[in-house]
């Protein structure tokens, strides 16, 4: 490829970065709440709860993400095909349109979200039961209430032991929203693999490359800071 056709092709992957960006932002804004949800769950006391929390985290931790966004992207069409649905239901399902680019981008950020949770579940739970009992004992000596014990005390320190382990979550997320393009979702990926096909060249993918691994390096430094940040809790 020439001078000209790269820059042109860095050009249409500069214009996709914001729907990548997209995917990456938004499941961090709901997989990270979510996943504290799920991590309460799981260690809640009644049977029942924990063991379906559990069944959860087992499902999304143990099958690819690239399937469960297949999954999530084709359940609207496959029950379209089912007899005996409620006719409301039917009737909703009736009117998506799944070519529909919000449809793809809602049903890709569903499977994100679900699959991150599990895993920021685990290692808030980690963090959580790494505290030593004796902090509760103590804030409910000083007439603490369990609410105000776990934001005012636990979660603070919480935050500090999960942020190295929750950084890689982060920078292997922003990898991963590559694998929305298997749902013909456009983004830097598939336009990239679009471009190879037009030039004949591996170059496209080669330039994604390059904006994945400078994004990766933008979040490690993020993450290297905060970690600096919350030294004073030692």
């Amino acid at each position: 490829m020439s001078g000209a056709e790269i820059q042109k092709v860095f050009l249409i992957l500069l214009d996709y970065l914001v729907p990548t960006l997209k995917i990456f932002g938004f499941t961090l804004l709901y997989s990270i709440p979510l996943g504290m949800i799920v991590a309460l769950l799981k260690m809640c006391r009644f049977k029942p709860v924990s063991w379906l929390t559990n069944l959860y985290i087992l499902v999304m931790r143990g099958t690819p993400l690239m399937l469960q966004i297949i999954v999530v992207f084709y359940a609207v069409p496959m029950l379209r095909q089912q007899e005996g649905l409620p006719s409301f239901l039917m009737h909703f399902l009736e009117k998506i349109n799944i070519q529909d680019e919000n449809f793809m981008f809602n049903a890709v950020l569903v499977a994100f979200v679900l699959n991150y949770a599990a895993y920021f579940a685990e290692i808030f739970r980690g963090g959580i039961e790494a505290i030593p009992k004796g902090q509760y004992e103590a804030a409910a000596s000083l007439s603490f209430t369990k609410t105000q014990t776990f934001f005012r005390i636990i979660l603070p320190q919480v935050v500090k032991r999960v942020v190295p382990a929750s950084a890689n979550e982060v920078i292997t997320l922003i990898k991963d929203t590559s694998l929305a393009n298997v749902v013909a979702y456009e983004e830097i990926t598939l336009k990239a693999k679009q471009q190879m096909q037009n030039y004949s060249s591996l170059t496209p993918l080669f330039i994604a490359g390059a904006f994945y691994f400078v994004l990766a390096m933008i979040l490690t430094v993020i993450a290297s800071a905060v970690e600096k940040k919350l030294n004073y809790y030692k």
